[in-house]
Parts: structure tokens; C-alpha cells; sequence
């Protein structure tokens, strides 16, 4: 069962509440049941510290753990296309988002260790909007062909449109001038990667 987490500072609910990471979102996905009780946070926020390129903010920390919980939680998903699928479409879309994601991940947790944030991730073992759960992703090892690329098609379009909701947040209110830039490469190709998969056959684009 999904449970949605709330963000780890008040400043991160008061700027994301529209990307609906506070507690009680709807999963974009629409599989999820009403969420339970949001557990306590595992960690706590962390001090904004200054980098060369100015100061962070605790919208921007809160913001790349996120970025950080969620993309480690879709990377396993895009490893299972090639096996999952022979379509060179799904294939090549696959390779695409992934590689994408990697250089993001890369970006974000430099970031993170610029801002002096703690290195565990306080989202650990949350399964929030947009994030594949481990019994999702069992389901996803055990299908192939079109059923497989359904399921990959509901999931990563719930991944890619949650992440551009939460990047157009940090754009408006985050502070440091680095995460803002990753925040709106995120936002960008994540629509354009949205775009990409609703063209692709069997993809079940909603209404």
C-alpha cells in the first residue's frame, strides 16, 4: 500500500503542495488506496549551507532528496525493459530515460553534498506518488511483451509527471541558483520524455 510522506520541512510542503508530495496526495497513477498515516520522518532537515554559487535553501534540500528517492526508485524499472520487451521503440525510449536519469541523479547528489545534507535518505522505504512499490515492480519481473509494457507505460508515466509537477516547485520556490537549473532540465525533459512515451503502441495514454 502506497503511504504519502509528508515533506521533511514546512517550507517544502508550503512550495510543493502542488506537486503533491504532502500528505494525503492522490497518486497520479490512480492504482494507489487512500493513503494510511504518514510515518515520522526518518531524518532530520538539514541546515542550509552556502556553496560557491550562493546559499541553498531547505525547499532546495528537500527538494533534490526527493529528486534523488524517486529516480532510485524508477532506475530498476527502466533495467527491466530490454527483457521485458522486444519492441525497439520501448527499447530505445528506455535507454534514453535512463541515461537521463542517471546524469540527474549524479547532478542531484552532488548537490546534496555541496549543501553539507545529511547523507542517508529520509525517504527511505516511503512509497510515495510517482514511486513504484516492490511489490509493482515483482509484477513487472513476471510480465512480458504488451502486458509488460502497459504496466511500464502506467508507471514510468506517473514517475515523469509527478517528477516535472515537483521540478516546476522548486523553480518558484527554490533558492540556489544550481538546484533551480537541474529542477528545470528535470521539468523539460520530463515533458518531452512524456510526449515520447504517448506516441509509443500499447502505451494507454489516459483521457
Amino acid at each position: 500500500m502506497r503511504t504519502s510522506v509528508a515533506a521533511p520541512t514546512t517550507l517544502l510542503v508550503a512550495a510543493l503542495l502542488l506537486a503533491g508530495c504532502a500528505a494525503g496526495s492522490p497518486d497520479p497513477a490512480g492504482t494507489a488506496p487512500p493513503s494510511a498515516a504518514a510515518p515520522p520522518a526518518t531524518a532530520a532537515p538539514a541546515v542550509p549551507t552556502a556553496s560557491p554559487t550562493g546559499p541553498f535553501s531547505p525547499t532546495d534540500i528537500a527538494w533534490l532528496q526527493l529528486t534523488v528517492a524517486m529516480t532510485e526508485r524508477v532506475l530498476p524499472v527502466l533495467d527491466l525493459v530490454p527483457g521485458g520487451t522486444t519492441d525497439p521503440a520501448w527499447r530505445r525510449l528506455a535507454a534514453q530515460v535512463e541515461a537521463a536519469h542517471r546524469a540527474d541523479l549524479t547532478r542531484a547528489r552532488r548537490l546534496l553534498t555541496e549543501s553539507g545534507a545529511p547523507a542517508t535518505n529520509p525517504h527511505e522505504g516511503h512509497d510515495m506518488p510517482g514511486m513504484v512499490t516492490a511489490e509493482e515492480l515483482a509484477a513487472l519481473r513476471s510480465a512480458t511483451g504488451a502486458p509488460f509494457e502497459r504496466l511500464v507505460a502506467r508507471h514510468l508515466r506517473a514517475h515523469l509527471a509527478q517528477s516535472v509537477r515537483m521540478a516546476g516547485a522548486e523553480q518558484q520556490a527554490g533558492a540556489h541558483p544550481a538546484t533551480t537549473a537541474l529542477a528545470a532540465a528535470v521539468a523539460r525533459d520530463g515533458t518531452a520524455e512524456l510526449t515520447r512515451l504517448d506516441r509509443l503502441p500499447g502505451a494507454d495514454r489516459p483521457a
